[in-house]
């Protein structure tokens, strides 16, 4: 019995050595990472996942979101949100009504989604997996956003208001 417990202790630390790992970089708190954008007048970007079931998502998440490049890209240009919907992994409630309350606003039919946010929420763009690996990748996201920072007013004095979630329709 004592062997069982030990097992699933050093189980729950792994998992959660592995939830940290992505946590270094993807942001779960919309709330939190739309603050963090809007004052380091960072672009947010969405990836609407399914990381357990969906194909597309992870081979998105291998080609690209894990690769050295994008990781360099995002690290000084973007905080990366990922809003999951797995059907394997656990999530708590509070996250998962989150996620669906996002993809509801958000209008997301099919994973991966990937939505682009402009340090004041507004879109700028949406996408999903693109063939080319990481370079192509970014070289995407950068006309997106460089477009975007070529239509928006310049006042560095202003910084615009942090994205606010939708209301998920309860409380946890």
């Amino acid at each position: 019995m004592k062997k069982m417990n030990y097992r699933g202790l050093l189980l729950a630390w792994l998992v959660t050595l592995g939830v940290t790992a992505k946590a270094s970089t993807w942001e779960t708190d919309f709330a939190k990472a739309s603050t963090d954008a809007r004052k380091a007048g960072s672009y947010l970007l969405l990836d609407f996942s399914g990381s357990d079931w969906c194909g597309w998502c992870v081979k998105l998440e291998k080609e690209v979101f894990s690769q050295a490049e994008f990781k360099a890209y995002a690290k000084t240009n973007l905080v990366c949100v990922l809003l999951d919907f797995p059907r394997q992994k656990f999530q708590s409630k509070k996250i998962k009504e989150q996620n669906a309350a996002l993809a509801k606003a958000y209008g997301i039919r099919g994973y991966p989604s990937v939505i682009i946010l402009s340090p004041d929420g507004e879109v700028v763009g949406q996408t999903g997996y693109r063939e080319g690996g990481p370079k192509k990748y970014v070289e995407y996201l950068k006309q997106l956003i460089d477009k975007d920072k070529l239509q928006r007013p310049k006042n560095p004095d202003k910084k615009g208001p942090a994205v606010t979630p939708p209301a998920t329709g309860g409380s946890t």
